[in-house]
């Protein structure tokens, strides 16, 4: 009686095994052969003497054939019978190609799921048996073969031939798993006759050879016995986080004319920056200070209109509308230029326009302002695509750039990635959706609660094209021999060349201890203490609410009490700022400002007295960042020319007379609020800080620019030491940059302008400072072309300002980035200077006076709280170090390092300089299969040893983890982790770590966890899920404890929120919730269709359909 083994009483694995034992050779028929599966029998293969075996008459030695029958699915063999007839024969060209094909499967099972060491071992085992010729595997192409058929041979007479006849392929699940049904045949004629029917196939003209196929495949797979080069598995992760980048570069084409204008990397940035806006509807260009945005962005531009017929409206700061519409005018775009000042007036009733660019898209930070509002608006209701352009996109927090990033983008839209490391320190996605109950997992709202960088640069990498000054020198310019210098090269040939940039110092007298100083006398403890006692009432109204007066408030007075408290703490530090570094600009600037915040307090003492109300200026309340660039907080420019009163009756009286203008003429420029609801200290406050700082007054009221030691340093610089030379002078504030004008222009310095907030038209001043640069000869050499220019930062945007190599920072910006910014307002492309010379001005012995001041007022106002979030709100980053520009430090104006770079540029540079250097890494890297790996030396600390894991979820998405040999994350940052595998083709490969492939699994399992519970969230508010959980959750709230709430239903709406929604359901459920089904039918269709499997992907299919895919993996070994 024959055997039946069903792998539940008797396993066929053990049957065969043990049959192979007594045997000498053996042939298998299979329909399917999985080569992870051999390690079930390939040890005995080994212990096998073999056979000779009659094939085409001729006596050949084999120890295993294995014949493949290229079993194929049901429905491609039904859709077969009906193009071909019983008689259609297969030629040699369809036999290629079905051979082709299977080799790619067998390819593709090797890069499926996660490797092991047993595969590993198996799999090596398998390729040297295969050249060895201890196993011979053919293809079987005449019909499809779906027998499963083992033959064992030996010397017994008896039984020569044993077959095992049935369902089981040779794969784990075939030989060991339940499911399967199979026989032995023992019977000797009958043995013989299976026998003579696998020899008959083998010996068919259409069975084709594909040893040497399978050779190759493994041997080129990750399980090759050979060590890989770390250098190739470094570019492979550079080449596949590149890819976006490179779709860009090979999808789109420049226009013609932009071919010839446009630098090499300018190019690369338009096409990159193409394929993020026409995938995702929106991109960012954030390249540093002088590397051509405006250019960028109107090639960009360019293109959609030729490919897409798009039109074009360009949105910027008033001050380079001009410059925009040249660049309209010189490349035909066809665009309207819009002044930012005017988008709430315009935009409502403008025509569509399918592009937009928004310039210095850092003013749009604030999404409360009503010009973000506006502009928001029209760009939904339009369906715009958005390219926004901004050197400094991130300033104070990461809101700044969701805020520029939601212009587009809509609050519930599936980004299709999350924030990975704030979901984490949440603990987990269950954890996030408890916490943040209205937010969905994938949305930029979700990235809006992360504080890691991390976060925000995966999310940035889906929208940003940055590269800084430093990444452009160290990967597109080339190096002149003769001088060493690196240069960039023009269509026509000729060469621009990067400059160094040089920090100057330039000293003037200042005596702390000589009490008639004018200078020590406003640097004295004394001022310090004074600013830092003010109550600064204005600046914190909210917190003198009248809450018990019986006086009813009107809603716009709602509104703006509101505004005061929300903004109050903040202004309140502002104001506390402002102040010292007007006095650290000018001390004429700071008196000046002294005396006009007397003068609106007092404004606010004589509408108190006379219960009138008080007026709150509108562009404090909304637009508080903006409006503190240049201008100060106290200066409406109509009071008229203020001289330093010492008099208290002085400023009520001219208060009296200002209130009149603000009443009349000026009326629509405040908001106004009843003084009745304030308490009576308001008055008391406002009272003792005006007091307090006419003490200031009264100590340096006469102020004497003959006597203005730095303004004479000044002088002497333009005058003397670049009395040929254009320069370029910045201060913060419009009162220096007047004071100076007019100063300089006294002191008889010719070809001088001055240029602030309030200027009509900066961009012409521009040209005429720097007419070269921008196109403009016919001002060169005339009476209208300037040496000298004064600004404020109003000339920081977009401005080509390269004919000079001279910036002068008058005062000093309390961050860094400032200045390295201004030194980019020059050392910009087509820059002829090989030196950028920064100078700034430092008093001789008091730079340890205006360090102790500034620590001093940081940390009042810490104190106060008036501080949101970190010192940035106030000081802009990192700060500056006086003793560094004191000692003329190099490099310290030098911008941003590589990790500022956009991770798509920064990975495309690597992958190009690599494949520039060595042409052959074109095709070796790309060829090489997923799942392959190496190991290379650690060079960081003991405990990062372990592996970095490269994988492709089912959303498309790219996720790298690195994992230690303890199975901790070290970091799944894409930048630290691309960083931490770099290498160089002559880094050594060496033996993986012992646990290499468990640490690739369990990165994996982490990775797929996380994608699982991702992908299985609610969804957008408009998503088919979201709508129908919620109807439900609530119908079960509603009803429970009644009879319409069974446990069938709890349990489908469980589901619901656990797992993803089959398509089937998806598409069932929207029909019936357009058609307008009640929350009681909905109820019963869940159910219903829970109750076919047709509702969910439940966990185990989840993780199933949405295993990663294992690009390659990386070692990182101790060195012993």
């Amino acid at each position: 009686m024959p055997r039946i083994y069903d792998n539940i009483e008797h396993h066929l694995s053990k049957g065969l095994t043990e049959t192979l034992n007594l045997s000498k050779r053996c042939d298998f028929c299979v329909g399917y052969f999985n080569l992870r599966g051999w390690h079930e029998i390939a040890d005995k293969i080994d212990s096998l003497d073999g056979m000779l075996v009659t094939e085409s008459e001729d006596q050949t030695h084999r120890v295993c054939r294995l014949l493949v029958g290229m079993q194929k699915l049901p429905a491609e063999i039904l859709k077969e019978s009906f193009l071909h007839d019983d008689s259609y024969l297969i030629d040699q060209a369809e036999m290629l190609k079905l051979k082709k094909r299977l080799a790619a499967e067998f390819k593709e099972q090797l890069t499926i799921g996660t490797p092991s060491e047993r595969d590993e071992i198996y799999l090596r085992k398998l390729s040297r048996q295969l050249k060895e010729n201890r196993v011979v595997v053919k293809l079987h192409l005449k019909h499809p073969l779906h027998a499963k058929l083992y033959l064992a041979y030996s010397d017994d007479v008896r039984i020569p031939v044993v077959g095992f006849l049935g369902s089981s392929n040779l794969t784990l699940a075939g030989l060991s798993k339940q499911g399967e049904l199979n026989i032995d045949v023992m019977d000797h004629d009958a043995a013989l006759k299976l026998s003579k029917w696998f020899d008959d196939r083998w010996n068919d003209n259409k069975c084709i050879d594909i040893t040497k196929e399978l050779i190759q495949i493994i041997d080129e797979s990750w399980a090759a016995d050979r060590l890989v080069m770390p250098y190739h598995i470094y570019l492979k992760i550079a080449y596949h986080l590149s890819r976006e980048a490179r779709a860009g570069i090979s999808e789109f084409k420049l226009p013609k004319i932009f071919q010839q204008e446009l630098l090499d990397f300018q190019q690369k940035a338009v096409l990159i920056a193409a394929h993020h806006l026409h995938k995702r509807g929106g991109v960012m260009i954030g390249d540093v200070v002088g590397l051509g945005k405006t250019i960028t962005a109107t090639a960009l531009a360019k293109m959609f209109e030729e490919d897409f017929f798009l039109e074009t409206l360009i949105i910027c700061p008033k001050n380079i509308v001009e410059m925009w519409e040249d660049y309209v005018y010189k490349y035909q775009l066809h665009a309207k230029v819009l002044s930012q000042s005017m988008v709430q007036k315009q935009l409502p009733n403008l025509r569509r326009y399918r592009i937009v660019v928004i310039d210095e898209s850092h003013n749009m930070r604030n999404d409360n302002g009503s010009r973000y509002r506006a502009i928001k608006a029209y760009i939904e209701e339009n369906e715009s695509k958005v390219i926004l352009l901004s050197a400094t996109p991130y300033n104070k927090s990461y809101i700044d750039l969701s805020n520029q990033l939601r212009l587009f983008l809509a609050d519930d839209k599936d980004l299709g990635i999350s924030p990975e490391r704030y979901i984490e320190s949440t603990g987990g996605p269950v954890h996030f959706a408890a916490r943040h109950t209205e937010t969905f997992i994938r949305s930029i709202k979700a990235f809006e609660k992360s504080t890691f960088s991390d976060d925000w640069r995966e999310l940035m990498r889906l929208y940003l094209v940055r590269r800084t000054r430093s990444f452009i020198k160290n990967n597109y310019a080339v190096t002149d021999k003769e001088n060493g210098r690196k240069y960039l090269t023009f269509s026509d040939g000729s060469r621009s060349y990067f400059p160094d940039r040089l920090p100057k110092k330039v000293e003037y007298a200042f005596d702390p201890e000589n009490k008639k100083d004018q200078y020590a006398k406003l640097y004295s403890d004394q001022i310090i203490v004074t600013i830092n006692g003010l109550e600064l009432a204005r600046y914190g109204l909210g917190n003198y609410i009248n809450e018990k007066s019986p006086v009813k408030r009107s809603k716009d007075e709602e509104v703006i009490i509101a505004n005061l408290s929300r903004a109050g703490k903040r202004l309140m530090g502002f104001c506390r700022t402002n102040l010292f570094k007007r006095l650290e600009s000018s001390g004429y600037s700071f008196l000046l400002s002294l005396s006009r915040h007397i003068l609106r307090n007092f404004i606010f003492v004589y509408a108190l007295e006379n219960n009138l109300p008080l007026p709150i200026g509108k562009n404090i309340i909304e637009n508080m960042d903006d409006y503190l660039e240049d201008s100060d907080l106290d200066s409406n420019g109509d009071d008229g020319i203020i001289t330093f009163m010492l008099d208290e009756e002085e400023y009520l009286k001219r208060a009296n007379q200002v209130y009149e203008l603000y009443t009349g003429k000026f009326k629509t420029r405040f908001e106004w609020i009843r003084s009745e609801l304030f308490v009576p200290d308001l008055k008391r406050s406002l009272i003792h800080d005006g007091r307090e700082i006419i003490k200031i007054l009264s100590l340096a009221h006469d102020w004497n620019p003959e006597e203005d030691r730095q303004l004479k340093a000044l002088h002497e610089l333009i005058n003397k030491s670049h009395k040929q030379d254009k320069i370029l002078i910045f201060t913060q504030f419009a009162d220096t940059a007047n004071y100076l004008f007019e100063q300089l222009k006294a002191k008889g310095v010719k070809s001088i302008e001055c240029v602030t907030g309030d200027s009509e038209n900066p961009t012409h001043y521009a040209h005429r400072f720097s007419p070269f640069s921008n196109e403009k000869q016919h001002i060169k050499g005339t009476e209208h072309e300037l040496r000298v220019l004064i600004t404020t930062d109003v000339l920081s945007e977009g401005q080509n300002l390269q004919d000079a190599h001279i910036i002068l920072n008058y005062d000093l910006p309390w961050a860094i980035i400032r200045l390295i910014q201004r030194a980019g307002r020059v050392d910009r492309i087509g820059q002829k200077s090989d030196k950028i010379l920064c100078y700034s001005f430092l008093p001789e012995d008091g730079i340890e006076n205006i360090i102790r001041l500034r620590g001093r007022l940081r940390e009042r106002i810490k104190q106060n709280a008036e501080v949101v979030g970190s010192d940035e709100t106030f000081f802009d980053g990192d700060p500056v170090n006086i003793h560094d520009l004191y000692n003329e430090k190099s490099g310290i104006f030098d911008d941003e390092d590589d990790s500022e770079v956009d991770l798509a540029s920064y990975a495309y540079q690597i992958w190009k300089n690599a494949t520039d250097n060595d042409p052959a890494l074109l095709k070796i890297v790309p060829d090489l299969p997923n799942v392959v790996y190496a190991t290379k030396g650690n060079t960081f600390v003991k405990d990062k040893e372990g592996v970095i894991v490269y994988t492709r979820t089912a959303d498309d998405n790219d996720v790298l983890a690195w994992m230690s040999t303890q199975g901790k994350m070290i970091t799944q940052s894409q930048l630290a982790i691309l960083k931490a595998a770099e290498c160089s083709k002559n880094t050594e490969p060496r033996f993986k770590i012992p646990d290499h492939h468990q640490i690739v699994k369990n990165a994996v399992d982490v990775i797929t966890k996380e994608d699982v519970a991702t992908g299985s969230s609610l969804g957008k508010k408009t998503g088919v899920k979201y709508r129908v959980y919620m109807r439900l959750d609530r119908y079960l709230k509603e009803n429970e404890g009644t009879l319409f709430v069974t446990n069938e239903m709890k349990k489908a709406v469980d589901d619901i929120f656990k797992y993803p929604l089959k398509e089937f359901a998806r598409d069932t459920l929207n029909r019936q919730l357009k058609a307008g089904i009640s929350d009681e039918t909905l109820a019963s269709l869940v159910v219903s269709l829970r109750d076919d499997d047709k509702l969910c992907i439940t966990d185990g299919e989840a993780v199933t359909a949405r295993l990663p895919q294992i690009i390659c993996s990386m070692g990182i070994r101790n060195i012993e």
